[in-house]
């Protein structure tokens, strides 16, 4: 399957309103979503914890993460948001698709909004 992008805006929680928008590379493989660390700090995100990650190469780094409100394709969610370093693509993983009702069609190479979520 190629490579899916699509536009994503990223908020803090709260009365501010500065966005940090991009195109964003979907990536089933990845939990969390990822953006570099000065455009989320620009728009008021901090860093509320640390975690472990293993990358595509196998190998773990440890990256701060924070909360963020999370728009794809009219569908508004929340989730955690690691503090990428400077020049990365961003990516949107897993968490966030399933949380906004997003899903792959890797037929079509596509994403497509469910009519309902399960809850």
């Amino acid at each position: 399957m190629g490579h899916i992008h699509v536009p994503v805006s990223l908020k803090a929680a709260g009365p501010r309103d500065d966005r940090y928008t991009a195109e964003f590379l979907i990536d089933t493989g990845a939990v969390d979503s990822m953006a570099p660390a000065e455009a989320l700090q620009a728009i008021g995100i901090e860093p509320i914890g640390r975690q472990s990650y293993e990358l595509a190469d196998g190998s773990e780094q440890e990256f701060a993460f924070g909360l963020a409100q999370i728009e794809v394709m009219g569908a508004i969610t929340a989730g955690r948001v690691v503090f990428g370093p400077e020049g990365m693509e961003p990516i949107l993983g897993v968490t966030a698709l399933e949380s906004a009702g997003i899903v792959i069609d890797p037929a079509r190479q596509t994403l497509r909004k469910l009519p309902a979520l399960r809850l």
